[in-house]
């Protein structure tokens, strides 16, 4: 439940800040992730008996890898998102966010 909530809280505070400050020129957006392999996961962020199925409930079948994330960070700071607020951005291996 505490979860859940603050899912929702983070959605609409991004869309509700982007429609505050877009006239001013600002974008704000959020990227989502869903389980990505990092230090974090090895060095507690999982238990050690889960570690070896983290990630595979994806439709994917296996964890993310940062450098599949770190495009879509790259992308929002671009030209090429010029034209992009308001979004949430799921990295997820196929799972749907909400």
């Amino acid at each position: 439940m505490d979860y859940a909530s603050t899912k929702a809280a983070i959605l609409n505070f991004t869309r509700g800040l982007a429609k505050q400050v877009a006239q001013k020129g600002i974008r704000v957006n959020c990227v989502a992730p869903g389980p990505i392999c990092t230090v974090l996961q090895v060095a507690g962020g999982q238990q050690t008996e889960a570690l070896p199925s983290f990630g595979t409930s994806t439709p994917l079948g296996r964890a993310g890898q940062p450098a599949e994330l770190a495009p879509i960070y790259v992308y929002l700071a671009s030209q090429e998102s010029s034209y992009v607020t308001a979004e949430v951005h799921g990295v997820t291996g196929g799972n749907h966010l909400w």
